[in-house]
């Protein structure tokens, strides 16, 4: 295996694609249009989007229409969203709190664990729950 990377149902890529590049610095790696005849990395905002990948560092993420993801693998949920967290280790959770924490929804505010961690958790504006944590 060599890595792993989330597939997320969004309402809207490129909307999506823009709150993960100014709030936690991804950059777009690729994003394909609509109709599929666009592939890069450039949002064109004249376009709607059906699929998108962000990266930072090593981490990856992709977001894709609900409509999308049912063309490509049928309907196995219902509701956009998950029962899961996505678990970032960051350099310093700290001070991405204090960088992002007013323009984010906080879903959890910064806390030191039991298990030697500093981490606050966010709901995105898809209800994805993220945590961002560094060791203490």
């Amino acid at each position: 295996m060599k890595r792993l990377t989330p597939n997320m149902a969004v309402k809207d890529v490129a909307q999506t694609v823009k709150y993960y590049v100014e709030n936690f610095g991804f950059t777009l790696a690729m994003a394909v249009s609509e109709d599929k005849s666009s592939i890069g990395q450039v949002l064109d905002e004249t376009k709607q989007y059906i699929w998108a990948n962000v990266m930072h560092g090593e981490i990856g993420l992709m977001f894709q229409t609900q409509q999308s993801i049912q063309e490509d693998v049928g309907s196995f949920f219902s509701t956009i969203g998950s029962s899961q967290t996505l678990y970032i280790e960051v350099e310093d959770a700290s001070a991405l709190f204090e960088t992002v924490k007013d323009s984010v929804e906080i879903y959890k505010p910064l806390s030191d664990t039991w298990y030697g961690a500093k981490e606050f958790y966010i709901r995105d504006l898809n209800g994805y729950i993220l945590a961002f944590s560094s060791r203490i």
